[in-house]
This record gives C-alpha cells, structure tokens and sequence, in this order.
C-alpha cells in the first residue's frame, strides 16, 4: 500500500481537478463497505480512500487541537488541562517531574470518556503514585476512519513535541515513561516512540489496528522503545495478526475474547485486561516457539512472562499465549 504521507500530497496537489469524492485508493481488500469497531458498537465504514478525507486529514493541526488531561491522585476525578507551551500552567499543576509518567493514547471515535481512559487512568492511580496524561486527539480521531488513519501520525509526531516541551520545562526525564495505546492510538504510540529515538522505556500497544496498517510504513514496531509489548485480542479482524513488538502475548489465542459475542467486543477487551494487570498482576503467559501455536494454544517452549503491569520487562522477547476468564477477575495467574 501506497503511504499516506504519498497519498496526502497527491491528493492535495490535485484536489482542485478532482471531484471531492473521486477515489484515490483501495486500501482494503473486499467490499467497499464493512463494519469497523467503535466505542458505540460495529459501524458500516467506505473503506476506499477519497480525495474528500485527505483533505479532511489535512486540516488537522494537533499542535493546537490536541488536549492534555493530567490526573494525579490529588486530582483523579477532574483533570487539569493542560495546553501546549503554556508554561506557566504547567508549572501551576500537580505534575511532579519526580514522578513517573504514563501517556493514554485512545483509538478511533473515542473521547476523554472512552473505556480506554476511564478504566486506565483509574488503575494506574490505583497501582503507583504517578501522572497520567491522558491524550485527547477526539478532533483528529473522529472523523471518518481514512481521515483518522493519516491523522494517527500527524497526532503522534505531535505528542512526541509535547513531550519534549514536558520535559524541558519541568526537569522530568524520559526514562521514566510508560506510554499506552488502543487500536489506532496503538500504532500511534509507536510514532510517538519512534520520534522521541526510541528511547521510552516501555510501551505497550494493545490490539493494535489491523485496516490500513499491514504494510504501512508507520506501524508499531518492536524497535519503538527500549521495551515493547503488543497485546492481541482481535488478531486477524479489527487488530493485526503477526507479532510486532519484543513481546507479544496472544491472550486465548489473540481472537475471540471469553465472555464477548462479537469482535468488536473483542477488540476491546484488551482495555479491561491491561486495566487488571495494573492492579492486580496475574495473566501468565506461556511461551510460544511460533505464531501459529500462538494461535492454538499449543506452547511449551520453557519461560513465562507476566503479561502487562506497571514495569516493563526489559530483555524479554518473543511470543507469550495465556487464558482469561470471561469476566471480571479476568486472570487465571
């Protein structure tokens, strides 16, 4: 597939001779019109890329339409907003560079809201005494998927920015960082990574998003971070298939999560499981000479790995299967 970063200039340079609904690609094999997983449920998505959402892509500016929440445990409930290169806000709130801190990246059509947000920025509070900021990207993120797609790296260069900023007014060092991503927001946090020099400490990608991805050149990658761990729960479908951190587990086989009765719900139950795994641990996984026992649950190769929590497991790789339940505690140990 044809990068976007190619397509958007393209699309732009001829936009004007162009009907805005003439198609500039098929990313997707299969038929114009398929179901793709929202927070509100399967919605029937045009996967052919037109000139209409590359120009939509391209009036995103995330420098100025991103939004920062931090949450402390002196404020868990109400968040403190803080704007890009406003010092003195930043100086004013309850971030603490001797902290560590943890960056939220949600996925497509999510808000502050999310499941993604509200059940993690609660866990990791739960679990240590850190500042979690969450990455509101929703102006970037809500729109049609292959306008949101492209946005995916314009946000992700963009947090890396904000990083820098953080960390250079406030003395905080990036070695203590942990950086979480769902879906989209799961190879965004690679882009993010990737333009800090590979140099977070420990990112984790959860289910990351398979349409448009499989051969696009800013897909997460092991080499994003120091440590880098990819959680698969609707591999194949909504989520990608083939290994691409140091660790990946494949809960129940990466597909057809306990206790969902659709992929969708599927791809969204690695939120709930990494929630868990904040708090209270558990989720062992067995290693896997292979993808495909992976897949079947058939591992027997010698080592285990915890899977998620608050600490990366730097040195570790390969591929991980483990069993959950199918409701809350979702961990078999």
């Amino acid at each position: 597939m044809i990068g976007f970063t190619v397509l958007l200039a393209a699309g732009l340079a001829v936009s004007a001779a162009l009907p805005a609904d003439h198609v500039i690609s098929k990313p997707v094999p299969g038929p114009r019109y398929q179901y793709m997983s929202t927070p509100d449920g399967p919605e029937l998505v045009d996967m052919w890329v037109k000139t209409s959402d590359l120009l939509a892509a391209a009036r995103f500016n995330p420098d100025t339409q991103n939004n920062y929440h931090l949450f402390t445990r002196s404020n868990r409930v109400v968040s403190q907003p803080i704007p890009f290169r406003n010092d003195a806000v930043l100086r004013a709130s309850n971030f603490n560079a001797n902290r560590k801190t943890v960056f939220l990246v949600h996925g497509w059509r999510n808000t502050p809201t999310s499941d993604f947000n509200v059940h993690l920025v609660a866990a990791y509070l739960n679990a240590q005494d850190v500042n979690v900021i969450m990455v509101d990207w929703s102006f970037g993120a809500s729109g049609d998927y292959w306008v949101a797609l492209p946005n995916t790296v314009t946000s992700g260069e963009s947090v890396a920015r904000y990083i820098t900023w953080l960390n250079q007014v406030t003395g905080a060092n990036l070695n203590n960082y942990h950086i979480i991503g769902h879906s989209l927001g799961g190879h965004q946090v690679g882009v993010i990574g990737r333009n800090l020099g590979g140099r977070v400490p420990y990112i984790t990608s959860l289910d990351p998003a398979m349409p448009g991805w499989l051969t696009h050149s800013q897909a997460f990658r092991r080499t994003d971070g120091i440590y880098t761990e990819v959680m698969h729960t609707d591999a194949g479908f909504y989520g990608l298939t083939s290994p691409a951190g140091d660790v990946d587990f494949y809960p129940n086989g990466g597909a057809h999560m306990p206790g969902c009765n659709d992929r969708d719900c599927s791809h969204h139950q690695c939120i709930f499981y990494m929630a868990e795994s904040l708090t209270r641990g558990g989720f062992t996984g067995r290693r896997c000479d292979n993808l495909s026992q992976a897949q079947n649950g058939n591992c027997n190769a010698a080592g285990t790995l915890r899977m998620g929590g608050v600490s990366a497991k730097t040195g570790n790789s390969g591929l991980f299967w483990l069993r959950t339940n199918a409701w809350s505690p979702y961990s078999q140990g």
